[in-house]
């Protein structure tokens, strides 16, 4: 008896009431796709993709359960939105610097790492580093970075400072980021070559402990397998995961999924698809991140044929990342999509739900472990 959770980076559905306080007017990532591109995702749209609320009311008996669903935590980010998912609503926003660092923390970051710091500023990852790698280079300044997100990245050349020396940077910036310095993730930002320079795969992030006990704790405790995929580790700081499995990219993540359910064990195996967020949503990349949803829908198809009897999937995003979006280079303030499939769930239209927790209450009773308040297994299976 296993849950697959397939989070698709960055795949909202259209904005939140409430998306004019983060400056995502009429944002809406599947939509503004769609406008601008003949989308074929035959997998998603057999299983209710454009029946859910807010997309297109497609006439179609769907093949499983879908719902549309209403971020509860004040915030856009990855880590907040795989911490709902988690169980964890966070109530209070994690601090954001869209003016950089104060010099009080620069100061003492620089203190720290020995050495005077680049930039200070929220930037594109790929811009940063052609306006800064030559300074950096001559230098040796790490460059020093932020985003709309709750982040502080630190990007260093090969040249310059070896993988463990980055990671040794970012472990000194952790500690220092706390309190109102408290960023949900430090990220280390490795690049390469010659101007504009290659960012590598050798990216990590350094983030806080989930506040309270999320479902992968609860799955671990359990005796079961709680297994990551992607980026999941990082999101959850290695809490409640049982084995790791990092990726280069979303063909690489899904095909370990699909290895994974060939596999015999009982519990979780959570996935993050990163490139429609990181590769085309930020880098407004609109046929990118088109081509990359039918990649995945493709695997899809692939990863429902081998899905065992009592296996189900749960496919969901954790915020927007609207590629045609003008206002910024940001996520996006969206409702996200649910589609539930398994051999024994019964397609149902549940409508619009009240926060991503909805899926950690409903994966929690599929694997007998308790049951949330939220959880809509009784409606969806036979």
């Amino acid at each position: 008896m296993r849950a697959i959770i397939l989070v698709i980076d960055g795949f909202g559905i259209g904005a939140m009431p409430d998306c004019k306080l983060f400056n995502d007017y009429g944002a809406n990532t599947l939509k503004n796709i769609r406008n601008a591109y003949d989308l074929n995702v035959p997998n998603m749209q057999e299983m209710g993709l454009y029946c859910i609320d807010g997309t297109y009311s497609e006439d179609r008996q769907p093949s499983a359960a879908f719902a549309r669903l209403e971020e509860l935590s004040k915030g856009k980010d990855t880590t907040v939105g795989h911490w709902e998912m988690a169980g964890v609503i966070t109530t209070s926003p994690l601090p954001t610097f869209p003016n950089g660092f104060p010099k009080e923390f620069i100061s003492k970051l620089e203190k720290e790492l020995g050495t005077k710091v680049l930039c200070n500023k929220p930037y594109s990852g790929t811009e940063v580093i052609k306006d800064y790698g030559r300074e950096h280079l001559e230098t040796g300044f790490p460059i020093v970075y932020t985003s709309a997100d709750s982040v502080l990245q630190i990007a260093t050349h090969s040249d310059r400072y070896s993988i463990d020396q980055l990671y040794d940077m970012c472990l000194k910036a952790r500690k220092l980021c706390s309190g109102k310095y408290g960023v949900g993730r430090i990220i280390a930002r490795p690049f390469t070559g010659e101007w504009p320079y290659t960012r590598t795969a050798d990216r990590k992030d350094f983030s806080l402990d989930p506040p309270q006990k999320t479902l992968l704790d609860f799955v671990k405790e359990s005796g079961m397998q709680s297994v990551a995929v992607g980026k999941i580790e990082y999101i959850f700081n290695g809490q409640g995961i049982t084995r790791s499995i990092h990726t280069k990219d979303n063909l690489d993540g899904l095909n370990v999924t699909l290895q994974l359910i060939k596999e015999n064990f009982d519990g979780l195996v959570f996935v993050n698809l990163v490139d429609t967020d990181m590769k085309y949503g930020h880098r407004r990349d609109v046929f990118g991140y088109a081509e990359a949803l039918e990649e995945i829908d493709g695997k899809v198809g692939e990863i429902v044929k081998n899905l065992k009897h009592d296996d189900v999937l749960y496919i969901t995003g954790d915020h927007g990342c609207d590629p045609t979006h003008k206002q910024h280079t940001d996520h996006t303030r969206e409702y996200t999509p649910l589609l539930i499939y398994g051999c024994d769930v019964v397609p149902t239209n549940l409508g619009t739900l009240k926060g991503f927790d909805v899926i950690c209450d409903t994966i929690k009773e599929q694997l007998e472990i308790g049951c949330g308040g939220k959880s809509v297994w009784e409606k969806i299976t036979r």
